[in-house]
């Protein structure tokens, strides 16, 4: 073997260690995997997540994607010991920048993500929930942009949480620091569902499965038009909707499941 395929054995067995892979019934399961760090996301983590999701992206197998953490806790937002070790603005703006890349790629990835959220999930972390299209906690799950703790402001957790809940509810977040409980993310609209105890991956699993009974291209097609649509004054996204409805019902899917349903309709004591 050669230095160079050495060496790329290595890279790629570093990425699979970050970031695990587990494919069950169209369901790709991204693992942060450093517990002993509480999965906080260092460079090599960032690279291997975003090589996981270029893999998920490209795979036709793959209708849901779940991303969640090894050990007792999602995740505790970046590695802060890395950031000191290397603090250079080259590559303190190049860590940020990538991080926020990844959170973009979430949006643009075909299928539908959701995050199962345990134990903490604080600063970039909680970003990478807020950034995931849907989510899932545990009852005892907590959440915070804590940087302001220790004199730094969590600006981009902040673009998508203040995306995810209200202005007030986010300035609250990143101002105080304080946690928040799962039973509070549920009714701000951080999270989707609160799983009762021991009952996280039943919720998560059900979750994806009434996805997965959704046609596959009319749920890519429908998150990149939904996702695009909210960065937009009311006026474009309507006229962008309209294009976007017209090309869906002349697809084959909208063809085929409103003609199945309109006959079913006609179905003698079939609700109308």
């Amino acid at each position: 073997m050669s230095s160079a395929e050495s060496a790329g054995g290595v890279e790629e067995t570093m990425i699979e260690s970050l970031v695990l892979r587990s494919d069950a019934d169209g369901i790709a399961t991204l693992t942060l995997n450093r517990p002993r760090q509480v999965n906080a996301m260092s460079v090599a983590m960032l690279d291997a997540l975003h090589a996981q999701f270029e893999a998920v992206a490209a795979d036709p197998e793959v209708r849901v994607v779940v991303v969640t953490g090894a050990g007792q806790h999602f995740c505790a937002g970046h590695d802060l010991k890395e950031m000191l070790a290397k603090s250079e603005q080259a590559f303190i703006g190049a860590l940020f920048g990538k991080c926020c890349e990844i959170m973009q790629r979430i949006a643009s990835l075909p299928q539908p993500v959701i995050a199962r959220v345990h134990g903490i999930a604080t600063a970039a972390g909680c970003q990478l929930v807020a950034a995931c299209d849907m989510a899932v906690a545990a009852h005892d799950a907590r959440f915070a942009t804590s940087g302001i703790d220790y004199g730094l402001f969590c600006a981009t957790p902040g673009v998508a949480v203040s995306r995810n809940i209200s202005k007030k509810r986010a300035f609250e977040m990143l101002f105080t620091g304080e946690f928040i409980d799962a039973k509070t993310a549920l009714e701000w609209g951080l999270v989707n569902r609160v799983a009762q105890p021991g009952m996280l991956d039943g919720e998560v699993t059900r979750l994806a499965r009434v996805l997965m009974e959704k046609p596959a291209d009319v749920i890519a097609a429908g998150k990149s038009f939904f996702r695009a649509q909210l960065e937009q004054d009311v006026a474009t996204a309507y006229k962008q909707a309209t294009a976007h409805i017209t090309a869906n019902l002349l697809g084959d899917s909208a063809q085929q499941g409103v003609s199945t349903f309109t006959r079913k309709r006609k179905t003698p004591g079939h609700p109308a």
